[in-house]
């Protein structure tokens, strides 16, 4: 009983805390969250952009959501990140607090303050939980790495190349008009 608890007050921690602090929550762990730059979030709105006139034109189900938007990977663990771009296609799965279980799509903009959290923390927790897609789009060095369950490496591409998303048959992210 105890180890619910405390797993309880952790994450009603997290929620309370100060909209002035960016955190996320893995593992039990705090981590603080650098405010993003400018090109960071150029890319966010860009891509979200594309991804929701996609979703609209299609008449698709799916919703998109950029941060900050919490997602509690599963109701069993003491995890919440924040991904720069999520796309939930089970609604079932979105609650007042934001999503709760694994996201479709997850797209994540790397911080140039914390490389390794987007390629080795995250990329874990996403493929562990069951997410369908996790990009990582990297502005210093202009690459998008994909990742599925199924492959055990990303599919590389760089900023010159259109970028297909895997859980739609027909949505490409053109990167090239994206560079600085």
């Amino acid at each position: 009983m105890d180890a619910l608890y405390e797993k309880d007050s952790i994450l009603e921690e997290y929620y309370n805390t100060s909209t002035k602090e960016r955190i996320e929550l893995i593992k039990g762990v705090f981590y603080n969250m650098a405010p993003p730059t400018r090109q960071h979030q150029k890319l966010v709105m860009e891509i979200s952009f594309r991804i929701r006139e996609y979703i609209e034109d299609k008449g698709g189900d799916c919703e998109v959501y950029p941060s900050p938007f919490g997602v509690q990977l599963s109701e069993d663990e003491d995890t919440v990140v924040e991904p720069d771009i999520t796309v939930v296609c089970d609604k079932s799965k979105l609650t007042d607090r934001g999503c709760l279980g694994a996201p479709d799509w997850i797209i994540e903009i790397v911080s140039p303050s914390n490389p390794a959290h987007d390629y080795l923390t995250k990329m874990s927790l996403y493929m562990t939980v069951g997410v369908r897609e996790y990009w990582i789009v990297d502005p210093m060095s202009e690459n998008v790495a994909v990742y599925t369950p199924e492959n055990k490496r990303p599919d590389i591409y760089d900023f010159n190349d259109k970028v297909k998303a895997g859980i739609y048959e027909d949505l490409y992210i053109d990167f090239s008009g994206m560079k600085g």
